[in-house]
């Protein structure tokens, strides 16, 4: 299987996966022991139920059919060149629970021991407007920071996996972009079709709205995320920010968003301070339906290292930077080596529109009074790429911090215009679906 797929230049599927760090909580990533047959029963293809009518081995079979598939993304010649074990990860695609299509070996690996006939499982979609706290609650509720979390508004940009397992359960949410009245750019209405696609596996709905803003019904909300969608699936409605209000306000909106909107029951919450977390828990357990484990237990996230060490610096430049700036940014990880002998190395580029922007990133023209991350002393000689320095800094601490390793981070900035209406861009970019993987 490996020589077909050397000899058709295509990348295996990706073999890492986020695991929780038992001892510190921490999350840092490991390489799964997966033979090539074991990927039948995961999410890197479909299920293979199907009769065979060829002669042709199945694990052939299935690769020539996966080479075809949307789950793996074939370079054109004029396109840069990243690195060539990189392939794009479908999120769409859910897991095959089939346990007839695991052997002993992959149960083993995946920790699922004899059926438990109360053991529930399955997909959530946490929706709501850009800014609510969709984000913070995700975190709380996976007990580690997988979103990135601002002060700006629509920060989320893809739809983030997360995973948050117990012993008699597993819960994976998707915390989404924030839902826009207008759209600007194709990205926008791209990240909007991710939003819609988040609820296509979702076994029910997390609606997370403001409680410091006048309550208004959440029609747009749910038509964004449900589309087309016949069923209709369970809706909680997640009143956040309540520390900010007084109790007796509290009260009547939630007396009101009952009367006036169509939803199953709605929970006060502070998720920066995770009070009312463990009452959505409960609420999404109680509505899942029963089944084994989709992921094993002790992985956060679907998602490979790489696309966090790119949502960190992306992180980073929305705190570092205002007004366009942050959102005219694609970080994309360029290369990702593992040295034995020496710090891991990351090439990351980041991607803006306007020269202009290139020029804010890099520092030649900082104002001091932008940011408190320059030195008072300095001079305008002195400040020449500072900022691009501060911004490599800050975001190869937090990259450190959340591998729990050392890195040699290199960051370069590009102008490629109009890439937030450029379709293909944006698909390469990981914002049809798919994600960039190892």
């Amino acid at each position: 299987m490996k020589e077909l797929a050397l000899q058709y230049n295509i990348p295996l599927p990706p073999t890492t996966k986020l695991k929780l760090h038992e001892r510190e909580n921490r999350a840092h990533f490991q390489g799964t022991r997966r033979r090539c047959h074991s990927i039948r029963a995961l999410n890197y293809r479909n299920a293979t139920s199907r009769a065979r009518t060829s002669t042709i081995p199945l694990d052939v079979k299935e690769f020539e059919e996966n080479s075809q598939s949307s789950n793996y993304y074939m370079r054109n010649k004029d396109e840069e060149a990243y690195d060539e074990t990189m392939s794009l990860l479908s999120l769409s695609v859910k897991p095959d629970r089939n346990m007839a299509l695991l052997d002993d070996y992959e149960m083993e690996e995946m920790d699922i021991g004899p059926d438990d006939p109360n053991h529930r499982s399955g997909y959530v979609a946490v929706l709501g407007k850009p800014n609510v706290g969709k984000s913070t609650l995700s975190n709380q509720m996976l007990g580690q920071k997988l979103s990135i979390v601002t002060d700006k508004p629509q920060t989320t940009r893809h739809r983030i996996l997360g995973i948050c397992s117990g012993s008699d359960y597993q819960m994976i949410l998707y915390d989404t972009p924030g839902v826009m009245d207008k759209k600007m750019h194709k990205l926008d209405s791209m990240m909007m079709k991710n939003v819609r696609s988040a609820t296509f596996n979702a076994d029910c709905v997390v609606v997370v709205v403001d409680a410091t803003k006048t309550p208004q019904k959440i029609g747009q909300v749910l038509e964004e995320g449900f589309g087309e969608l016949q069923d209709k699936l369970p809706i909680l409605l997640v009143l956040n920010k309540k520390d900010l209000i007084k109790p007796g306000e509290i009260k009547k909106k939630i007396e009101w968003y009952e009367k006036f909107t169509d939803v199953d029951e709605v929970i006060p919450v502070s998720a920066k301070y995770g009070h009312g977390v463990d009452d959505i828990k409960e609420w999404i357990l109680s509505k899942l339906p029963n089944g084994p484990a989709y992921y094993p237990k002790d992985i956060a996230s679907e998602h490979p290292e790489r696309f966090f060490v790119a949502e960190i610096v992306r992180e980073k430049i929305f705190m570092q930077y205002r007004n366009e700036v942050p959102y005219a940014c694609q970080v994309n990880v360029v290369s990702y080596k593992t040295r034995p002998n020496a710090k891991d190395f990351i090439q990351v580029e980041i991607v803006v529109e306007k020269n202009s922007q290139k020029v804010i990133l890099i520092g030649k023209y900082i104002d001091i009074s932008e940011t408190s991350w320059i030195e008072k002393d300095l001079n305008p000689d002195e400040m020449e790429g500072k900022a691009l320095k501060l911004l490599a800094t800050a975001s190869r601490l937090d990259i450190e911090d959340f591998l729990q390793k050392k890195v040699f981070l290199e960051i370069e900035v590009k102008v490629k215009e109009n890439w937030r209406q450029n379709e293909g861009l944006l698909k390469f970019y990981g914002y049809g679906g798919q994600i960039q993987a190892l």
